[in-house]
C-alpha cells in the first residue's frame, strides 16, 4: 500500500498531522502497484497505535530521516508494545478477523481479547493424563500381561512409552520454536514440513482421533453390557455358543454403539462447554480407579482376598457352569451330584456316562489372587500365546487328556476369543499411550505455551509410563495366570479382572472406567471436528472447504457430522481389538512426522530454528521416527500400507490441487539445501556428452504494455522440453533500474503468466538496460547460476529487417549471433515463428527435414529427436538430407550416414543431394549487385543517423548520471524545457553531436536521390569523433551518390549468393511440403561491414520455406553413439 500525500489524508481533527508513522484510525491509504500486501505478521502493519501516539511518534527531528519508510518499517518503540501483547488466536481466526476489518473498514472498538489463563497443571498435565489413561488400561492390560507374560508386556510398554517420550521431546522443540496458535500438532507439522505434509499428517491425526472416539465408545459399551447390566443385551447371549455368541455380542455393540455415538454427538453439538466442565469429573474417576488398583495391590500383600477359581484338571471352568467347585457333595451323609456333574454327564445319577476328561481329572479350586508375596510372578514371566478357541489352561498342573481326541464339551470352559501373537498385542496396546498431543492442542488457552507444553507433556508421559510399567509387574505378581488370560472374566463370575484386584470394591473400577471411557469419547468427538475445521480453514485441501464452516459461534457443525459418520465405521467393526490397530497406525504416522520435522529442522540449521526447549537432538528424533515406523509394521503391515497410501494420496492431491502456501516450512529448507548441494556438484566439471541436454535461454521482446511479442517461442521451447533441461525466458527493458523497476516487474509477471499457460517449467529473468542491445548481452552473460547455466540461446528471426525503422533490430540480432559464437553457446533461430504450431495442435503426418551441411556437434540430430517426443510432432517422420560436392562419393556417404544414425539409435530416412558446380548465373550477379548497392545507400542515408546515435550514447552515458541526479523524479515533466540548460553543462563536442543528430534526419530516408543532407552530416560526424570508423565505411562528400551505379559486385559476395541460391533451390525442391526444416546457420561475417549482406544471404537461403529452424552448434559434441 502506498501512503496518500498528507494533503489528501484528513484525520479525525481536520487535516492529519504531516508525519507518516503508524497505521491507525485516522489513517487513509490508497493501494497502488499489484495490490499484493506485504507478508502478514503480528507486528508490522498492526493497528496498535492511536492518533495521539502517532502525533508523538517523533516530535523531535532526530527521526525525520526515517519518516519516508515509516509505513513499511515502523519505529521499534511502537513495535515492541504490539509485539509483547501479541495474542495467539486460533489458526484461521486471525485471517478471518483481518478479512472482516478489510470489508467493514476500521470498526469503532473490538471486544477486549480475554487473555488465556491456563497454567501447566490444568492446561497440559491433566488433559494429557486424561487422554493417555484410557480404556485399554482397564479392559485389556491384564489380558495382555497374561498372554504376553510380564517380560513381553514390559517390552511392549517400554517400546510404546519410549516412542511417545521421544516424540514429546521433538514436539516440545517444535512447540517452543515460536508461538504455536491453536491447532496443535497439525499446525506444528504443517508449518515446519509444509502444506503437503501438514495436510497429510493433519488428516491422519484427524482419522486417528476419530477412530479413538469409536474405540472409547466400544469400550464404554463393553463395560456396560458385560460388567454392569448384562440383562440389557438386545441379542441374548445366554445359551449361545462359539461363533453365534460372538456374533450376538458384536451386534449388541453395534446397536448400543450407534445409540451412544448419536447421544454424544448431540451433547457435543449442543455445547462444548458442558464437555469441558465434565472433563474434570471424568479425570477424577480415572485417578480414583488407578489409586484403587494400587490400594488393592498393597492389600493383597497383607491380606489376600478370597477369590476362588475352579479348574478341571488344568482347564479353567466357566463360573456359570457350576454352583460349587466339586463333582459331588455330601448332604446328610448322602452323595449328591452338583451342577458341574450334570453339565458334563448325561444324567444326575452317579453311574451316568460322563465326559472322558471329566472322569479322568479332578476338580481343584485355586486362589485367583494369591497376592504380591506369593511368588506367582515367576510363573507369569513368559508369554502364553493362544489360538482362537483354545481352552485356557494353568501351566504346571497335572492333566490326564488323550492327545488324539478333540476336547469335548468345550463350552463349559473359558476359551481364548482371538488368536494372539506378539505384534497383535502391540497394536492393541499402543492406543493407551496416545494422547500426548492433548496439551499442545490447547496451546491457544495457555498462559505461557512455550513453558507449559514441554514440562506438562513430558511430566504426563513420565507419570503414565511409570503407572503402566508398574501395573505390568504388579498384575503379574498378584494375579493367577488363568485369571489374567481370561479376557472377559468368565471364570471369575463375570467380574472385570482388574476390578477383582481393586479395593475397596470392584465397582470402583467398573464405574470409574465406564465414566472415563465416556469422557474420552466425548473429548475425541470435540477435538476431531476442530482439527478438521483448522485444516479446512487453511484451504490447502480444496474438497474439504465445506467443513470449515460452522455455527455462528464457530462450532464446526459439518465437521462434527463427518466425524460422527467416520466414527460409525469403527462402531460397525464392533470389536475393540480390531479398531485399536487402526488408530495406532494413524497416530504412529502423525508421531513419525513430528519426529521427522524436528530432525530436519535441526539438521538443516534453519536460521529460524531456535527452540527454547534445549534438550533435543536430531539423533533422538531419528530414533523416535524409526521406532514409529517399526511399530507401524509390527502392529499390522497391511494397515500400515493402507495408512501410508492414504497419506501419500493426500500429499499428492495437495501438491497438485491444493493452495500454494508459503509457510517457511522445513521442506522448502531441504529444497534449498539440496539445490545448493546439487549446484555445487555440477560445478565440478562440464557435463559428459551423454548428459548434455539443451538448457535454453529464450530471448523474447516485450511491447509497450510489457506483453510478450512472440509467444510461439515459448510454445516451441515447451515442445523441446523432452530434454528436461533448464529453461530461462529472458527479456530486457530499456531505461534505468530506478525509473523502470515497476515496468520490469510487470514484464516478469507477463513472462511467468505466459510460461504457465504454455506449461513451461523454468525461470523468468528481466534485465533493465540503457539499450536493448546491452540488455540482451547481459542476459546471455549472466543467465543461470553455477553449473546450471544455459548452453543454448533461442532468439526469433527479425521479421521486417529490411525496413529502415527495424535496422537496429537486425544489428542486435547479428551481435547476438556473434556473442553466442564467442561464448560457445548453441543458437536456435526459428524463422517465421508465427507459423509454428501451438501446444494444442497435432500434426497427423508430415516430415521434419534436417539439412545437414556442416557438422556442428550433432545439434541437428538431437533437436528433431526431442521434438518428436512431444505430442505436436510425434506423428512426423524425420528425414536427413546431406549435400555431396563434385568429388564426393555420394553412395558411400549415404551408407556411412545410415550406419551413423543406426548407432545413434535415431530413426530417419536418409538422402544425399548432389550439388554440381554450375556456372554462376547473371541473375546471381544482379541480385548481389542490388544487395550491395542497397546496403551502401542505406549506410549513407539512414544508418549514419543510427551510428551517430550509438556514438552519442556512449559519450553521454558518462555524463547522463550527473544530469539525472540533478533532476529528481518530480521534475521529469520540466525536463524538456530545461534541455538547453542541461546542454550548457555538457562538453562542447557533445553539444556539437546533438546538433548534428537533429540535423541528420533525412527528408525521405529511402530515396537515393537526395543524399546531400545525410552525406554532409556524415562528413561532420567523421571529422568529429568517428574518423577511424567513418572514413572506412563511406566516402564523404556529395559525389558519393554518383558512384553507386558504376559499382562491380564483390567476388566473395557473388560466391556466397550463388551458394545460398543453389541451396535454396535444392531445399525448396525437396522440402517444400515439410512441416519443419532444420538447417545449419552460416556464421556472421568477421568485420561488421557485411551485416546487411549476411541477412540477405540468410533470407535468400530460406526463401519459400514455411517453417525454418536455423541451428548453430555450440562447438562441442552433444550426441553420442556410446552408451
Amino acid at each position: 500500500s502506498a501512503v496518500v500525500p498528507t494533503e489528501v489524508c484528513r484525520g479525525p481533527w481536520g487535516p492529519a498531522v504531516p508525519n507518516i508513522g503508524s497505521k491507525s484510525a485516522g489513517w487513509c491509504f490508497c493501494v497502488s502497484g499489484d495490490g499484493h500486501p506485504k507478508e502478514s505478521s503480528p507486528f508490522i502493519n498492526s493497528s496498535a497505535a492511536t492518533d495521539a501516539e502517532k502525533s508523538q511518534q517523533y516530535d523531535g527531528k532526530n527521526m525525520a530521516l526515517f519518516e519516508e519508510e515509516m509505513d513499511t518499517s515502523p519505529m521499534v518503540s511502537s513495535l515492541l508494545s504490539s509485539l509483547a501483547n501479541y495474542s495467539n488466536l486460533p489458526t484461521g481466526s486471525k485471517e478471518h478477523e483481518e478479512a472482516e476489518n478489510n470489508e467493514e473498514g476500521a470498526r469503532p472498538s473490538k471486544k477486549p481479547v480475554k487473555a488465556p489463563q491456563l497454567g501447566t497443571l490444568m492446561g497440559v498435565y491433566l488433559p494429557c493424563i486424561q487422554n493417555i489413561f484410557g480404556v485399554i488400561l482397564f479392559l485389556r492390560m491384564t489380558w495382555m500381561v497374561g498372554i504376553g507374560g510380564v517380560f513381553g508386556s514390559f517390552i511392549i510398554v517400554f517400546m510404546c512409552c519410549s516412542t511417545t517420550m521421544l516424540t514429546a521431546i521433538s514436539m516440545s522443540a517444535i512447540a517452543t520454536n515460536g508461538v504455536v496458535p491453536a491447532g496443535g500438532s497439525y499446525y506444528m507439522i504443517s508449518r515446519s514440513l509444509g502444506p503437503e505434509f501438514g495436510g497429510a499428517v493433519g488428516i491422519c491425526f484427524y482419522l486417528g482421533t476419530t477412530f479413538a472416539g469409536a474405540m472409547y465408545i466400544l469400550g464404554c459399551i463393553e463395560i456396560l453390557l458385560i460388567y454392569i447390566i448384562p440383562q440389557a443385551a438386545i441379542f441374548k447371549i445366554e445359551g449361545l455358543e462359539g461363533p453365534e455368541a460372538e456374533a450376538a455380542l458384536l451386534n449388541n455393540m453395534r446397536v448400543y454403539g450407534t445409540l451412544v455415538l448419536s447421544l454424544m454427538a448431540l451433547v457435543v453439538f449442543v455445547g462444548v462447554k458442558y464437555v469441558n466442565k465434565l472433563a474434570l469429573v471424568f479425570l477424577a474417576c480415572v485417578i480414583l480407579s488407578i489409586l484403587a488398583v494400587y490400594a488393592g495391590v498393597i492389600k493383597t500383600a497383607v491380606d489376600p482376598p478370597v477369590f476362588p477359581v475352579c479348574l478341571l484338571g488344568n482347564r479353567t471352568l466357566l463360573s456359570k457352569a457350576y454352583d460349587v467347585c466339586a463333582k459331588v457333595i455330601e448332604i446328610d451323609n448322602e452323595t449328591v451330584t452338583t451342577k458341574l456333574w450334570s453339565s458334563f454327564c448325561d444324567s444326575d445319577s452317579l453311574n451316568a456316562t460322563c465326559d472322558d476328561y471329566f472322569a479322568n481329572n479332578n476338580v481343584t479350586e485355586i486362589q485367583g489372587i494369591p497376592g504380591v508375596t506369593s511368588g506367582i510372578l515367576a510363573k507369569n514371566l513368559f508369554g502364553n500365546y493362544l489360538e482362537k478357541g483354545v481352552i485356557i489352561e494353568k501351566r504346571g498342573l497335572a492333566s490326564d487328556a488323550d492327545p488324539d481326541s478333540p476336547p469335548t464339551s468345550s463350552n463349559r470352559y473359558v476359551l481364548a476369543d482371538i488368536t494372539s501373537f506378539f505384534t497383535l498385542l502391540v497394536g492393541i496396546y499402543f492406543p493407551s499411550v496416545t494422547g500426548i498431543m492433548a496439551g499442545s492442542n490447547r496451546s491457544g488457552d495457555l498462559r505461557d505455551a512455550q513453558k507449559s507444553i514441554p514440562i506438562g507433556t513430558i511430566a504426563a508421559i513420565t507419570t503414565t509410563s511409570t503407572v503402566y510399567m508398574s501395573c505390568v509387574v504388579l498384575f503379574g505378581a498378584c494375579i493367577e495366570g488363568v485369571v489374567l488370560r481370561d479376557k472377559f472374566g468368565e471364570g471369575v463370575n463375570g467380574n472385570l479382572v482388574i476390578g477383582t484386584l481393586a479395593w475397596p470394591s470392584p465397582w470402583v473400577i467398573v464405574i470409574g472406567s465406564f465414566f472415563s471411557t465416556c469422557g474420552a469419547g466425548l473429548q475425541s468427538l470435540t477435538g476431531a471436528p476442530r482439527l478438521l475445521q483448522a485444516i479446512s480453514r487453511d484451504g490447502i485441501i480444496p474438497f474439504l472447504r465445506v467443513f470449515g464452516h460452522g455455527k455462528a459461534n464457530g462450532e464446526p457443525t459439518w465437521a462434527l457430522l463427518l466425524t460422527a459418520s467416520i466414527c460409525e465405521i469403527g462402531i460397525i467393526i464392533a470389536s475393540l481389538d480390531a479398531v485399536a490397530p487402526i488408530l495406532s497406525m494413524f497416530f504412529l504416522m502423525c508421531y513419525m512426522f513430528v519426529n521427522l520435522a524436528c530432525a530436519l529442522q535441526t539438521l538443516l540449521r534453519t536460521p529460524n530454528w531456535r527452540p527454547r526447549f534445549k534438550f533435543y537432538h536430531w539423533a533422538l528424533s531419528f530414533l523416535g521416527m524409526s521406532l514409529c515406523l517399526s511399530l507401524m509394521f509390527i502392529c499390522s503391515w497391511y494397515y500400515a500400507i493402507v495408512a501410508m497410501g492414504i497419506a501419500t494420496c493426500i500429499y499428492k492431491y495437495i501438491e497438485f490441487c491444493g493452495a500454494e502456501k508459503e509457510w517457511g516450512d522445513g521442506i522448502r529448507g531441504i529444497s534449498l539445501s539440496a539445490a545448493r548441494f546439487a549446484l555445487m556438484r555440477l560445478e565440478e566439471g562440464p557435463p559428459h556428452t551423454k548428459n548434455w541436454r539443451p538448457q535454453i535461454l529464450v530471448l523474447v521482446s516485450v511491447d509497450a504494455e510489457q506483453n510478450v511479442e512472440q509467444p510461439r517461442l515459448i510454445s516451441l521451447t515447451n515442445q523441446l522440453k523432452a530434454g528436461k533441461g533448464l529453461t530461462i525466458v529472458g527479456t530486457s527493458v530499456q531505461g534505468t533500474f530506478l525509473d523502470n523497476y515497476a515496468e520490469a516487474q510487470r514484464a516478469d509477471q507477463s513472462l511467468r503468466k505466459l510460461m504457465e499457460t504454455e506449461k513451461v517449467k523454468g525461470f523468468s529473468q528481466v534485465v533493465i538496460s540503457s539499450n536493448l542491445r546491452d540488455g540482451t548481452s547481459h542476459l546471455i552473460q549472466i543467465g543461470g547460476l553455477g553449473g546450471l547455466k544455459h548452453n543454448t540461446v533461442m532468439v526469433s528471426w527479425p521479421r521486417n529487417w529490411k525496413q529502415p525503422e527495424y535496422h537496429q533490430q537486425f544489428r542486435n540480432f547479428i551481435e547476438t549471433v556473434r556473442e553466442t559464437t564467442v561464448a560457445s553457446l548453441a543458437l536456435l533461430v526459428p524463422k517465421n515463428i508465427a507459423a509454428y504450431p501451438s501446444n494444442g495442435e497435432r500434426f497427423t503426418e508430415g516430415h521434419i527435414d534436417v539439412w545437414w551441411i556442416v557438422h556442428d556437434g550433432g545439434m541437428l540430430m538431437l533437436l528433431p529427436f526431442l521434438l518428436r517426443q512431444n505430442k505436436v510432432w510425434r506423428k512426423c517422420k524425420m528425414r536427413i538430407f546431406t549435400v555431396a560436392q563434385m568429388d564426393d562419393n555420394s553412395i558411400q556417404m549415404k551408407k556411412d550416414l545410415i550406419t551413423f544414425l543406426y548407432h545413434l539409435r535415431i530413426d530417419a530416412a536418409v538422402e544425399v543431394v548432389e550439388m554440381h558446380d554450375g556456372d554462376i548465373s547473371a541473375y546471381t550477379y544482379e541480385k548481389t549487385l542490388v544487395m550491395e548497392q542497397r546496403s551502401q545507400i542505406l549506410k549513407q542515408m539512414h544508418l549514419t543517423k543510427n551510428e551517430m546515435e550509438r556514438e552519442i550514447q556512449s559519450i553521454t552515458d558518462s555524463s547522463r548520471g550527473s544530469i539525472r541526479r540533478k533532476n529528481p523524479p518530480g521534475m521529469r515533466s520540466q525536463h524538456s524545457a530545461e534541455e538547453g540548460a542541461s546542454l550548457a553543462e555538457k562538453p562542447e563536442d557533445e553539444v556539437q553531436l546533438i546538433h548534428n543528430k537533429n540535423a541528420s534526419t533525412p527528408t525521405s530516408p529511402t530515396s537515393p536521390t537526395s543524399p546531400a543532407g545525410p552525406a554532409g552530416a556524415a562528413a561532420t560526424w567523421t571529422d568529429n569523433k568517428g574518423a577511424d570508423k567513418g572514413t572506412a565505411l563511406l566516402s564523404p562528400g556529395p559525389e558519393a551518390g554518383k558512384d553507386f551505379f558504376n559499382m562491380k559486385p564483390n567476388q566473395i559476395d557473388v560466391r556466397r549468393m550463388h551458394t545460398a541460391m543453389r541451396l535454396n533451390e535444392v531445399i525448396t525442391k525437396k522440402s517444400k511440403e515439410a512441416k519443419l526444416v532444420l538447417l545449419n546457420m552460416p556464421g556472421p561475417p568477421k568485420n561488421r561491414v557485411g551485416n546487411e549482406n549476411y541477412m540477405e544471404f540468410l533470407e535468400v537461403l530460406t526463401e519459400g520455406l514455411n517453417r525454418v529452424l536455423l541451428v548453430r552448434g555450440g562447438g562441442r559434441e552433444v550426441i553420442t553413439i556410446y552408451s
